[in-house]
């Protein structure tokens, strides 16, 4: 469940600037016929469409293509329909940087050295993590423009570590969709509204909006978003691709805009399950400024691709959550076809009723974001290169600058988190209490009532028309969402097109399960193949 739709409904019950202004008119009124595909190059097929990991590796090591080459196409497929075309606006800043780069990897490929699978591979990132070169970092505001971050985010020094090449950085929701209850996803001040690949005046979700569409248009090989409750999976299942929040602690948050330091965590957003396990292996490791990376209860994996396996699913109990069924028909019939295939595959499905359990929840956990929020905001900008220092600043500048920073939905989250006492407050440790504990134990609990490997239901419904006077209207669903509160892992794996939206399948289970949990979306993925393309339509 997305963050904004949480705070409106409050509850585990209902888990069911520039260029902004063409979103003003409904999606029922677009001037286009329903069959236009705006300007998306037809005379030539890209070379890099659909293109995983381990394809470009064989095809740089044959000679074939270079890191420098790759670097090229991708820039020519941003400028002809991410700045031009169907427009969709996903990349908020390119690394002036990313041709040289990837010149010193060629160069050390030429003389026999290779650092792993990510050597050569460009890789976009949400721009709320910090990069220690010429890209700025602003959480998509306007508030933060011109902040370039001392030094790297602690997984953006793996990565490059890795030998990956950061191509730019990606459009988000603005603060990461914790500003207003009335938010667009994929609207920022600073970079404007991101659309959705499949169709252009729907929903990419957020609030990795620009890493979701990106990587679903071919704009990348791989990209890496940020998730509190939603902003990694629902992004992942809107726009047909495969999206991992981690167990919090797998990865370091160290460098990264926060909002929750309960749930916040980084995560991989790929077009395959085997490219998401190989950036999950990249980046996980200890780091002594990020405690929860210390704190870790469980194997971690530096290789979580050899989990991947064909029969991941035989024999392995998976919960349905009953809930779930019967809520829409276009979803539900990708749900029955999702346990048909996955039975084929030996799985034996078990109905649930996990949600349930967490009906006593309702709005405890916007209160432990509001806290946590502040506390984590302010000790972000406090280090910061920013103009603003605090949040009560920020707040201010938003004011003064409201014309150009919130000319459609306001700041009453802020205002609201503002208001919020520190992390010693006793009703904050009772509350976080509850919620933390409640939701482990009734997901754990489940678990291990039915033997259960994962526990399973759509991420979400169609996507619904961008509208940013009244806001994200979401269509129910949210099946990460307990997994997101109690920080264990979730994967998001194409299920299929609804009228011709994606949908995604959300497998989650206890903390630091990320191999059971790839060995079962990998062997459903290989079943059913359900990834399609974008095609860029203008309305339905």
């Amino acid at each position: 469940m997305n963050r904004r739709h949480f705070i409106r409904q409050t509850t585990f019950v209902s888990l069911t600037g520039s260029g902004a202004l063409a979103y003003l008119a409904s999606c029922t009124k677009s001037k286009q016929p329903k069959s236009a595909n705006p300007a998306v190059p037809e005379s030539e097929t890209f070379a890099l469409q659909e293109i995983t990991i381990s394809d470009l590796q064989q095809k740089m090591t044959s000679g074939e293509l270079t890191a420098r080459s790759i670097v090229e196409m991708y820039l020519k497929r941003i400028e002809q329909i991410d700045r031009n075309g169907p427009n969709l606006n996903s990349i908020i800043e390119l690394n002036p940087d990313a041709l040289a780069i990837a010149d010193t990897l060629d160069e050390e490929r030429k003389n026999g050295k290779a650092r792993g699978p990510l050597h050569g591979i460009p890789v976009l990132i949400k721009d709320n993590i910090d990069t220690g070169d010429k890209m700025m970092t602003t959480a998509g505001s306007l508030a933060l423009e011109g902040h370039r971050a001392s030094k790297d985010a602690f997984i953006i020094g793996e990565l490059r570590n890795a030998g990956a090449i950061i191509l730019g950085k990606t459009n988000l929701s603005e603060w990461a969709n914790f500003r207003s209850t009335r938010s667009s996803s994929g609207w920022s001040s600073r970079g404007g509204q991101t659309k959705n690949p499949y169709i252009l005046d729907r929903s990419p979700c957020g609030s990795s909006s620009g890493s979701g569409t990106a990587v679903a248009a071919n704009l990348c090989a791989i990209a890496i978003g940020t998730e509190t409750d939603g902003s990694i999976n629902c992004p992942a299942s809107i726009n047909g691709i495969v999206g991992i929040k981690p167990t919090v602690g797998l990865w370091s948050r160290t460098g990264i805009i926060p909002i929750s330091k309960t749930q916040d965590t980084a995560g991989p957003m790929t077009r395959t399950v085997s490219d998401a396990a190989i950036l999950l292996g990249a980046l996980t490791a200890t780091d002594t400024e990020d405690k929860t990376t210390n704190e870790r209860q469980g194997t971690i994996w530096r290789d979580y691709a050899q989990f991947l396996k064909a029969d991941g699913l035989k024999g392995k109990k998976i919960g349905i959550e009953k809930s779930f069924l019967k809520k829409h028909e276009a979803v539900d019939a990708l749900l029955k076809n999702f346990i048909e295939v996955i039975k084929g595959q030996g799985a034996i499905i078990i109905e649930i009723e996990l949600i349930d359990k967490l009906k006593d929840l309702e709005g405890m956990e916007f209160e432990i974001l509001k806290y946590e929020f502040k506390d984590g905001l302010n000790k972000y900008l406090a280090k910061a290169n920013a103009s603003v220092k605090t949040l009560e600043e920020l707040i201010k500048f938003n004011i003064t600058n409201e014309a150009s920073v919130m000319p459609f939905f306001k700041q009453e989250i802020f205002d609201a988190t503002q208001a919020m006492g520190d992390l010693s407050s006793k009703d904050y440790i009772s509350i976080h209490e509850k919620l933390l504990s409640t939701t482990r134990k009734a997901i754990d609990g489940t678990l291990n009532e039915h033997g259960l490997t994962a526990i399973c239901g759509p991420a979400n419904g169609p996507s619904w028309c961008i509208d940013v006077v009244n806001g994200d209207s979401f269509t129910g669903y949210g099946m990460y969402s307990p997994a997101a509160v109690a920080g264990y892992p979730s994967i998001t794996v194409p299920m299929g097109l609804a009228l011709g939206l994606p949908i995604g399948i959300t497998f989650f289970g206890t903390a630091f399960s990320e191999p059971e949990l790839l060995a079962a979306a990998y062997a459903y993925e290989q079943a059913s193949k359900k990834r399609t393309p974008p095609s860029f339509r203008t309305t339905v």
